[in-house]
This record gives structure tokens, C-alpha cells and sequence, in this order.
């Protein structure tokens, strides 16, 4: 395992949102110029109930030291039970990234409402310094 020094390693973080009140959120935190990490990188899906365990994996494969899911509240989907659809692919998602030895904590769904700038902003922030913590990726040395 490579050595690191947390504070001047900077994680590569992906994040799926929903288009509707993650993406929103995104968008209000910049309206709001509410600053957050700027190593993300957002990618946009129909909904979190979307989301498939291929994609994450694919996102740790394209180098991802950390990834992350962001969607509507629970109760408040646009597509009914997309967030909870896309939970339970995260929870299993979690399982194999435990299972083949990359850890569970890289992976982490979060959701926020439209009008949420600040606590997408927390969101990412707190994943930057989780994965920060964990250090890069077993995959990037390979």
C-alpha cells in the first residue's frame, strides 16, 4: 500500500446525482457561492433508482478514490421510490466493495432537497475528508 500524508493528498471524488432536487442542490450551492470541494466530479443521472452497481464499481475503475450517490429525500422522490431503489443498490454495492477489499466507506449515498446548497456542500465535504482519511484508491497502484 502506498504511503500518505492526509494533508496533501487530494481524493478523487465522484458523485451521481438525481436531475431533480440533487442537482438542484448542486446548482443552489453555486447560486449561494457556497464553496466546496473541487476535485468532484458530477454525473447526472435520470434518478438515484438508476443508479447500478456496474457504475459505481466503473467509477473506481476510472479512478475514483471515493464515490457518492446524492438524491431526493426519502418520501420525496420525483419517480416515487427511485431513492430507495437506488439505497438498496448502494447498500449492495457497499457489500462487494467490502467483499473484494476496497471498503464499504469509500461509498456513501446522501439526500438532500432542491433548496439544500449547504448540505450538499457538507456532503462532499464530509466524503472528501473521509476518503482523504482512507487514502487513495488500492486501484490507483495497479
Amino acid at each position: 500500500m502506498t504511503e500518505h500524508n492526509g494533508k496533501d493528498f487530494e481524493p478523487e471524488i465522484t458523485v451521481f446525482t438525481c436531475i431533480y432536487c440533487a442537482y438542484m442542490a448542486v446548482d443552489t450551492a453555486g447560486a449561494l457561492k457556497i464553496e466546496y470541494p473541487p476535485n468532484i466530479k458530477l454525473i447526472k443521472l435520470p434518478c438515484t433508482g438508476k443508479t447500478d452497481a456496474r457504475y459505481l464499481l466503473e467509477a473506481f475503475e476510472q479512478g475514483a478514490d471515493g464515490v457518492c450517490v446524492v438524491g431526493c429525500p426519502i418520501g420525496n422522490c420525483h419517480h416515487v421510490d427511485g431513492n430507495k431503489r437506488g439505497r438498496a443498490r448502494v447498500a449492495h454495492t457497499k457489500q462487494l466493495l467490502d467483499d473484494v477489499g476496497l471498503g464499504a466507506d469509500r461509498l456513501e449515498m446522501y439526500f438532500v432537497s432542491g433548496g439544500m446548497g449547504e448540505t450538499f456542500a457538507n456532503a462532499v465535504r464530509e466524503m472528501n475528508e473521509r476518503v482523504r482519511a482512507l487514502g487513495p484508491s488500492p486501484l490507483k497502484g495497479r
